[in-house]
Parts: C-alpha cells; structure tokens; sequence
C-alpha cells in the first residue's frame, strides 16, 4: 500500500520510508497545505488538519506535528515550537530558562494516519532536559538545547540514535505496531 505523507519537509518523508518500508508501505511525498489550527494540543492540530485533507478528497496519508514542552515555561513553545525557533531561536529559550532550576521538557510528535478509511492517531514523547548552552551540530531545531540523556544534546548523538529514542521514532513505533494490531499491514 502507498501513503502520502504530506510535509514540506522531505527529510521527514525519507524517515518515514526507513521506519515504515518493513511493513510493505510505499510512501510519496505530497506537498499539500493545510491550515494549522491554533490551539496547544498537538492532537487537536493534527485531527483538524487531516479532517481538512480528507476534506480536500486526499486518502491513505500521513502528517504529523511536533513540539519541545517546556516545564518551567508552562508548556511553552509547545505547539508554537517552529515559530519560536523562527523568533527567538535556541539563544532564545535559553535566555528565558536563565537561573531556572527546573529544566525538565518533552519533545513530542503527534502522528495522523488515514489509511484505507481508517484513522489512527498516535503521540510519541521523549523526555529529558534543556541544557544550559547549545551543544553538536548534527538535527535541528532545538536538538542543540535539548539532552534526553543528561549528557549530550540531540544535536550530539548520530541521526540512528536519536530515532531509536525519539518522540518522532517513539510515535512512528506506535504507528507500526497500530496498523499491525489493526490488521492493516503484515
């Protein structure tokens, strides 16, 4: 079976062909735009997107969204997290996490799948901290800020690790192991 994965972003389409090829799915990159709702639940953004989509006539896809919570921050960039990285950037974050003890924060994605008719919607966390200055130049995004080990960012650790403990790689799992239980892929 052949999924679109709807991205702007072909990186995230090569992903998924590694992560999704041993099921016997096919992907295609669809460079779709869609409207992204306001809102701060990832969930919420990533239903109303592939409700527009289907909308559209679009089946058997994928999107995803995806965003670095931050404790002492509420929560922040959260949902607004590609924004932020356009604004402030990492510099940014850091700025605002100055003399905070508490660095706890979670990078989490939210996968939507239609695939023959059906919907499946999973999300993947992975938690960890936010350093106190930036570190590697492997990722992007926040991985320079982000450590889910204690001692080296994302932004340090080869592309193959990371995906072993992502939220993208731990949410792409979920998806498998869904469309599995779901009878949708051997």
């Amino acid at each position: 079976m052949k999924l679109k994965v709807i991205t702007s972003n072909p990186g995230k389409v090569a992903e998924y062909r590694r992560s999704l090829s041993d099921l016997g799915l096919e992907m295609e990159h669809l460079r779709l735009p869609y409207d992204e709702v306001q809102t701060s639940d990832l969930e919420e953004v990533v239903n109303k997107g592939m409700d527009e989509i289907i909308a559209k006539g679009v089946r058997d896809f994928i999107v995803d969204d995806s965003g670095l919570f931050v404790d002492a921050l509420k929560g922040f960039p959260g949902v607004w997290s590609a924004y932020a990285q356009k604004t402030i950037g990492n510099g940014g974050i850091l700025k605002l996490m100055e003399g905070v003890e508490d660095r706890g924060a979670e990078f989490r994605c939210c996968i939507g799948c239609d695939i023959d008719g059906r919907r499946i919607v999973v999300t993947g966390v992975c938690r960890g901290s936010i350093t106190l200055s930036e570190a590697g130049s492997e990722g992007f995004g926040f991985d320079p800020i982000f450590t889910h080990d204690g001692r080296r960012t994302f932004a340090e650790i080869p592309i193959e690790e990371k995906n072993d403990v992502s939220h993208r790689g731990n949410a792409v799992r979920l998806l498998a192991e869904q469309l599995k239980k779901m009878g949708l892929v051997g």
